[in-house]
């Protein structure tokens, strides 16, 4: 490239990466598949889809207190935990799946580029060094989960977030020990952030679902095909296995909207669209029901 060409592919590249939007000059379904043993593109972008992908609120908490984490609030904290997990989690699973397969013609530096690559990119980012259509069921599916969760509040990115993840997660662990309250970081978590965060995912879930079915009736696709587009665009990711393109224009249609309420969060959409009750300063007697 001339240097112009190359700077203004720098920039464009540098910003759609940070805002998680995963748009690129190189054309058709190649994203950044040119770059798969390049290090210095692979981490820029990673850098700064990590980076996007925290929230504002968090870098800023970041750039202001630098190492002192134990200053950071709950929040920052609950972010930085569930991020780092999870790009280390998706790195070693994608690894041994795709060892020998999408992975076989890299070196071994390579392979773990590349893994690491795919576990950030799928939080929400949308770029691929590699071919996504060429991966292995079970890959495809641990990319649908990433994609659900997404990034972090007040980011670039969509998903239900990875706090709603973590509280979840925190939630279900505080009911397996038997504790009675959800503790992290040696603080408490409310209970009503709990309600909020399961109204979140089963909102996200419906949706997804909805679509997915609607779609399988509509479109001439397989499932996981329809089900990893239908996720994608849900959770803002960007990522195909070369469907997009073929989608009916009802298709089209359906996934341009899933993309448009996973961007306003389903519970936002689903609070707009209620009808305003007047509080009422009554509490009916508890009762106790039988679950699981």
């Amino acid at each position: 490239m001339s240097l112009a060409k190359a700077l203004w592919f720098g920039l464009f590249h540098a910003v759609t990466a940070f805002n998680n939007a995963g748009f690129d000059l190189f054309g058709g379904f190649k994203s950044l598949t040119g770059y798969v043993r390049d290090p210095a593109v692979n981490l820029v972008i990673m850098l700064s889809i990590i980076v996007g992908g925290l929230g504002f609120s968090v870098v800023y908490e970041i750039w202001q207190k630098k190492l002192k984490i134990k200053h950071y609030s709950l929040h920052s904290k609950l972010v930085l935990v569930v991020t780092l997990s999870l790009l280390v989690l998706s790195a070693v699973f994608f690894a041994m799946m795709e060892w020998n397969y999408s992975l076989k013609e890299l070196g071994q530096g390579e392979k773990w580029l590349a893994s690491f690559f795919q576990g950030t990119t799928t939080r929400s980012a949308g770029f691929n060094t590699l071919n996504i259509s060429s991966m292995h069921s079970s890959t495809l599916f641990l990319f649908t989960i990433l994609m659900f969760i997404g990034s972090s509040p007040g980011s670039t990115g969509g998903g239900i977030k990875t706090t709603t993840f973590g509280v979840l997660f925190l939630a279900s662990k505080s009911i397996t020990m038997g504790d009675r309250d959800i503790k992290l970081f040696n603080r408490r978590v409310p209970f009503d952030q709990v309600y909020r965060a399961l109204a979140i995912l089963i909102l996200s879930a419906f949706l997804v679902t909805v679509v997915t079915m609607v779609l399988t009736i509509t479109e001439k696709a397989d499932f996981l095909t329809i089900f990893f587009e239908v996720v994608s665009a849900f959770g803002n990711v960007g990522l195909t296995m070369d469907l997009t393109a073929k989608l009916s224009d009802f298709g089209k249609m359906l996934i341009t909207l899933t993309m448009f309420f996973g961007r306003m969060g389903p519970l936002t959409v689903a609070v707009a669209l209620a009808e305003k009750k007047e509080l009422v300063n009554i509490r009916y007697p508890e009762e106790r029901i039988i679950v699981g």
